[in-house]
């Protein structure tokens, strides 16, 4: 046996400048060439000999005839290919390293040509990301065909895709040809598409499964989303020929998709999805191959938590709970039932693979000590085939004898090694790379080309014309170029000590909107041959539009996504750009991970100068002259003198299209005879608009002709709205009223109301015309991926909830159908504060703490409660979008005003349980209570049961938390719900203290909360005994008289075991 050798050089990481040769310098030449020899033997025997050779893929075990899987195929490649490595070394190999290399090839051209056969997939796939329009993971091995059906099999892992082009960058970059044409080139930028949105794409992930109920729900997972984030940074300026490739080889990737899935897959780790939070899957990805993340914080935590938990004495669990391959899962059925697995808690089968992951983790990381203790690990585990070639079992399972036994005292009992025949290739890809790095036949530096083990600021620099991931620069100054639209416009700013440029100083660089530059990019991966189409139509970023691109010979900067004019009316509010420029500039510095500056553009707009908030406007300016914003570097200068220091992005594919000179328009100067005004007291204000907020709803029931009569009396803009509003449900948009239409009307009031800033009226007609938010998408997924859920509803209507990533037209049904029958501004209000939401919980996470599920309406309903308790008295939709964004801040940080601004506690309970807010460890609470109550706990008529809830769900499971928050908001007062919260916290805090106390009636709430009010008003000499007394006191005051409720409750005979019957016994304080 060729044993597990020991760390010769004990993982030693050696700078790149020292000689190959040096450090290469093997003691005994003979003995290096003997010990490859044997690796060559073992590579030939156990994978070589398996690999198909018609299509070159690879079976999940050696005794499969008939399907070959990609993810193997991918590993067992690796395996052949590092082995093809360290043969290069060797100055004559006899033609061993040739056949290793193409067989490589071979593979990956294999797997490349399966997928191709499927391009009208990707097609689709980026318009939906879906399972029917997923590529495949399994084919057939010898015809390389489709070998599952869609319905038969989850086909959408976007790791394997991943894993597939980041061996593919390693290789190429090893000096290997596996890229041969144009179309292929295509095809990979397509492939690109694919997993660029992974951090939006719940998928099936590495078990092939998705959640752990096995009931055919895809899940966002961790692991998938930092193996598309390392392909992504992998890939990026990578030329597809290698060193003998031309401009068009060249693949692109979208920053800002990247950063949006890094951002996820920092934010979910430690956890691996909403049912996991904890999966051996992580592994591969934190550390080789993707080495997904080089925060040492997060590497650690993720680390650890695989190994407390998952860590077994036969190898590791794949998550807890999985009942693959165990004696008691049903090998007829595809899906569990709803309540199953739970019998597989402590005998999920234990894998053998994840200890050679750790080895190899111990080699990247130069840890010696664990190199040692997996090794003497997976020495119990190897036993050796007739050709004494080591082999590994693929799994462990118990015995049905053990089961019991091992159920109540986990790793006690023996288990078993799979019976199936066959090797497990995946395993004995692995076990070879590990020794030949064990060894110090293979260097980390040879397995990684690219490096990804190193932090990218410590990476090879990229020479060449293309964007390069350099990780965040220490003093990164973001770069400003200030335009006007007009020459009289810079002459105005120019009296305020703001110098700015227009479009015709800036000259020959153009200044474009990211509209054209998404046109621009359509062009790339264009193949009509595969019926390709290029990239989706999806805005640029706000990192995508801080580079300087060079297009068919011309310099191009693009104003952000902040200065477009669109339909929602958001654009139209000074306060709110300012405070978004803010957030831009912040934004960039902080995320900004490219060679070159970042260089942001501001555009400054004549009708910019009309509002009353301009001069803020200039106050912020000014600020930026000086060199901050917030605490991020700033340089504001002349964009000739900046270009030099600019990441720029030169997008050579563009050079081989034969497109118009005119086909892209850039930005125009405004031109005027009159230079004119001298400073901001000339410029024509927006006049101040009075208009009462009249309710005319009650004309719903009169007829067309009252309507129209009514209207051409009525000077009120708000009213106008309303009525154009009832005609177009009953008579259509299109019915006419003297010469227009009451959709052109309305399309009228809307810039009338806007022009006016009168936000009532602007957001009643931005509803009757069913506008949109622009890019809502990303603001959803981005409070999905922090562990919250959003519901959108009108209160006490039916609400929706948004558990998974929404596509526009999905969340347009549902605001449009949902929420505006009942409350017309309601629908664009609710948009609003999504998108606020999704920018808050990005930049101030804190905010959320304690909140589950986001219920949109009674966010609004916070709001109000706010106005009302400072005596606002306009309506909160007459408040313009940056107000409600700064209510927003003020209700979700009432811990930070609470007290200095004196709210009360009945204030204070109002507006915490709007919002639903619970303590830190309250829904595990919940959990300890429900243990000890074995009817339940009842509220408002709703029963939380012990069983099969305990059975079913695990105490951190994101499952039970939501239940539990469910049965919270069954509570129509917030503040009653306020005290129920409390009132669980004590419950549980008694138990805790009391652990021989339990319930054997039904926890009543209600009961115990009317008990607590009854000894308030006694004690206090009250004759009303009602419940708002509760909720008029502090905290601390309650808190004693629930306690109390609480005990007498469990003296009157709730508790089951033996305790003395006096109150003393039961420790409270």
């Amino acid at each position: 046996m060729t044993g597990v050798k020991r760390l010769s050089r004990q993982g030693s990481i050696l700078e790149d400048n020292v000689h190959l040769e040096q450090f290469l310098k093997v003691s005994n030449y003979e003995d290096t060439v003997r010990q490859l020899d044997i690796y060559y033997g073992i590579v030939k025997r156990q994978l070589l000999l398996y690999q198909s050779p018609i299509t070159g893929l690879f079976p999940v075990l050696s005794t499969d005839t008939k399907i070959g899987s990609v993810r193997d195929s991918v590993y067992c490649a690796a395996a052949v290919w590092g082995l093809y490595q360290a043969y290069r070394r060797i100055d004559d190999d006899r033609g061993k390293s040739y056949e290793l290399g193409q067989s490589t090839v071979k593979c990956m051209r294999g797997i490349l040509e399966c997928w191709i056969k499927q391009a009208a997939r990707i097609e689709l796939f980026k318009k939906n990301q879906c399972n029917a329009h997923a590529l495949h993971v399994k084919f057939h091995l010898t015809t390389g065909n489709e070998i599952y059906s869609d319905d038969a099999y989850n086909h959408l892992q976007i790791d394997v895709v991943s894993i597939y082009l980041l061996f593919l960058v390693q290789m190429i970059t090893s000096g290997m040809q596996i890229i041969y044409t144009q179309d292929e080139v295509a095809f990979i930028q397509n492939l690109v598409y694919y997993v660029e949105r992974a951090y939006r794409t719940p998928d099936f992930g590495m078990w092939e499964r998705g959640s752990k109920y096995n009931d055919g729900t895809p899940e966002i997972h961790a692991s998938s989303i930092g193996l598309a984030k390392s392909a992504l940074e992998a890939i990026n300026g990578c030329n597809l020929f290698g060193e003998k490739g031309a401009s068009w080889s060249v693949v692109y990737v979208d920053i800002d998709a990247h950063n949006r899935n890094r951002s996820i897959f920092e934010t979910l780790l430690p956890r691996e999805s909403c049912s996991k939070d904890v999966d051996v899957a992580l592994l591969p990805t934190i550390s080789f191959p993707a080495f997904s993340t080089h925060e040492d914080l997060l590497y650690t935590e993720a680390k650890s938590n695989i190994v407390k938990k998952l860590k077994g004495n036969h190898g590791f669990k794949r998550y807890i709970r999985d009942g693959y391959k165990t004696v008691v899962e049903d090998k007829n059925r595809r899906f569990y039932e709803k309540s199953e697995i739970k019998y597989f808690e402590n005998i999920e089968c234990e894998w053998p693979l994840f200890y050679i992951f750790m080895i190899i983790d111990g080699v990247f990381k130069s840890l010696p000590e664990q190199i040692a203790e997996y090794q003497n690990l997976l020495k119990e585990r190897i036993f050796l085939d007739h050709n004494g070639d080591p082999v590994i079992p693929q799994y462990y399972y118990v015995p049905t004898d053990n089961l019991d036994k091992e159920r109540v005292e986990p790793n006690t009992s023996p288990r078993k090694a799979t019976s199936e025949n066959g090797l497990f290739l995946w395993n004995q890809a692995m076990f070879i790379l590990a020794q030949l790095l064990t060894a110090g036949l293979l260097h980390i530096n040879e397995l990684d080309p690219i490096r990804r083990y190193l932090p990218s600021y410590n990476r090879p620099r990229k020479g060449g014309r293309y964007s390069a991931f350099q990780g965040t620069a220490t003093d990164l100054v973001v770069q400003i170029v200030l335009i006007a639209e007009s020459m009289r416009l810079q002459a105005m700013m120019a009296t305020y000590g703001i110098q700015t440029q227009t479009p015709h100083e800036v000259e020959p660089v153009q200044i474009w909107s990211s509209t054209q530059l998404v046109k621009v990019y359509e062009n790339l991966g264009v193949n009509h041959k595969l019926k390709l189409q290029g990239r989706p139509v999806r805005p640029i970023g706000s990192l995508g539009t801080s580079k300087v691109y060079r297009v068919c010979g011309a310099t191009v900067l693009c104003y952000p996504l902040i200065f477009e004019v669109s339909d929602f009316y958001l654009y139209r509010d000074m306060a709110l750009l300012i405070d978004d420029i803010k957030t831009e500039l912040q934004f960039v510095g902080k995320y900004w991970r490219l060679s070159g500056r970042p260089t942001v553009c501001l555009l400054i707009r004549e009708e910019h100068m009309r509002d009353p908030q301009f001069k803020k406007m200039l106050d912020l300016l000014a600020m930026l002259k000086k060199g901050y914003c917030d605490g991020v570097k700033v340089r504001v200068g002349r964009l000739q003198n900046l270009i030099s220091s600019s990441c720029v992005e030169h997008l050579d594919f563009m050079n081989v299209l034969d497109l118009p000179n005119d086909t892209f328009t850039q930005f125009k100067q405004l031109q005027h005879d009159y230079i004119g005004y001298q400073s901001l007291t000339d410029v024509p204000r927006v006049l101040h608009y009075q208009d009462e907020l009249k309710d005319y709803s009650y004309f719903q029931k009169k007829s067309t002709h009252e309507i129209v009569e009514a209207l051409q009396q009525i000077e009120s803009l708000y009213a106008k709205c309303q009525l154009y509003g009832i005609l177009l449900k009953r008579e259509g948009g299109s019915f006419k009223i003297g010469d227009y239409t009451v959709e052109e009307q309305l399309h009228s009031l809307y810039h009338q109301g806007g022009c006016l800033r009168h936000w009532a009226a602007v957001r009643y007609t931005s509803s009757m015309l069913s506008h949109n938010v622009d890019s809502i998408s990303p603001f959803i997924t981005a409070v999905l991926v922090h562990g919250k859920q959003l519901t959108v509803g009108v209160i006490d209507q039916k609400e929706t909830v948004f558990d998974k990533p929404m596509t526009p037209a999905e969340i347009h049904y549902v605001v449009y159908n949902t929420i505006q029958p009942y409350d017309v501004i309601q629908a664009v209000l609710q948009q609003e504060v999504i998108l606020y939401c999704g920018r808050l919980i990005s930049t101030n996470p804190e905010l959320f703490r304690g909140i589950l599920k986001i219920r949109v309406g009674w966010v609004l309903e916070a709001i109000k409660v706010y106005l009302d308790i400072f005596g606002d008295s306009r309506k909160i939709e007459d408040h313009s979008p940056y107000e409600v964004r700064q209510l927003l801040y003020k209700v979700l940080s009432i811990k930070e005003w609470g007290v200095r601004e004196k709210l009360t506690p009945f204030q204070k309970r109002r507006l915490e349980g709007c919002l639903c807010r619970v303590p830190s460890s309250f829904y595990h609470q919940v959990w300890d209570v429900l243990t000890r109550t074995s009817q339940g706990i009842k509220v408002m008529g709703t029963i939380l049961p012990q069983q099969p809830t305990l059975s079913n769900m695990a105490r951190s499971e994101l499952t039970f938390s939501l239940l539990v928050e469910q049965m919270l908001n069954c509570i129509h007062q917030p503040e009653y719900r306020q005290l129920v919260v409390e009132l669980l916290t004590i419950v549980s805090t008694i138990l805790r203290r009391n652990p021989e106390l339990t319930f054997s009636q039904p926890l009543n709430l209600e009961q115990l909360i009317k008990d607590a009010a009854h000894m308030y008003a006694k004690d206090h000499n009250l004759k009303d005994e009602g419940v708002s007394n509760l909720l008029e006191v502090p905290y601390i005051q309650s808190t004693g008289y629930l306690a109390r409720a609480v005990v007498n409750t469990v003296l009157k005979g709730g508790q089951l075991s033996d305790i003395d019957n006096d109150t003393e016994s039961c420790l409270v304080s």
